[in-house]
């Protein structure tokens, strides 16, 4: 382990006694450790702020804590710069099978995200637009001179397209990352972790990206749709949910255009990147 990153996580100023560090898995824009003092498990979060995914880990400690206020994501117990402490969840970590089989536990959490964390949030909040998120990401890759210059101005013209459909929105406070890895299962509720993303948007946003990132059938995303909103789904909603679903395989694709230039993480972007920009171009074609 980086003799760096013990440094640091030794000169957390909250430990009882001495501490063991183990690496946890996963995080594509961080770094996660499990530590354990003489009282208790801790998953320590190293990141910095990253202005070209607009991550703002001040926004992520204040999202953070109004979501474990809400009882939805776990106690904050420290944080400083580049540094998030929380407590550790014995639990098993979801897979989108998982997230299928219990869509009927899942929904009421995503409805008390979007309804009762902004009564919750104090300092500074953050609007996570997917369509600004987009033009960031193009803007940024044409300047880094990306592999992917030739289809971005194609990319940027179907976003405008699905833009206009998805509108009106409602906006409530997202989570945007709905990712089967952010789900925790403790084995008596469900948990969900990592608000780096955290802020304002569309509903539709976070229903569109946890059905493409679970590979919903149609089948689940009506039932989705229904007991979300309390009522049978229409063309109209469906059309504004497939255009949403778009931005956010749309959105993923991008951030891991990016992700290929600037991300030192050992990940496959590449075949990431594919990935999604297959499966946005799948769903952009069935609007």
């Amino acid at each position: 382990m980086d003799k760096q990153i013990i440094n640091t996580i030794n000169s957390i100023p909250i430990w009882a006694g001495n501490i063991n560090i183990k690496k946890l898995e996963g995080g594509i824009t961080n770094e996660n450790y499990l530590v354990t003092d003489n009282k208790s498990k801790y998953v320590v979060r190293l990141g910095r702020d990253i202005p070209e995914h607009l991550i703002s880990r001040s926004n992520e400690v204040i999202a953070s804590m109004a979501a474990a206020k809400c009882g939805i994501s776990p106690n904050v117990i420290h944080h400083d710069k580049g540094i998030l402490v929380l407590d550790f969840i014995e639990s098993k970590t979801l897979t989108d099978v998982d997230i299928k089989k219990k869509i009927i536990n899942i929904i009421p959490i995503i409805k008390k995200i979007h309804k009762e964390i902004p009564k919750n949030i104090y300092g500074e909040s953050l609007i996570f637009w997917v369509f600004h998120v987009i033009n960031n990401y193009a803007k940024f890759l044409k300047d880094n001179n990306s592999s992917y210059i030739k289809i971005l101005d194609t990319l940027i013209k179907r976003s405008q397209q699905i833009e206009k459909i998805a509108s009106p929105y409602e906006i409530v406070f997202g989570h945007n990352d709905l990712l089967p890895a952010n789900f925790l299962d403790d084995g008596s509720r469900i948990w969900i972790i990592d608000w780096e993303y955290a802020g304002y948007n569309s509903p539709l946003f976070d229903l569109g990206g946890l059905a493409s990132n679970n590979n919903f059938e149609r089948k689940d995303e009506i039932f989705l749709l229904e007991n979300y909103f309390d009522k049978k789904t229409n063309d109209n909603l469906l059309a504004q949910y497939d255009s949403m679903k778009c931005a956010s395989l749309l959105r993923e694709a991008m951030w891991s255009m990016v992700s290929e230039i600037t991300s030192k993480i050992d990940f496959d972007y590449y075949k990431y990147t594919q990935l999604n920009i297959a499966k946005f171009n799948k769903a952009f074609n069935s609007l």
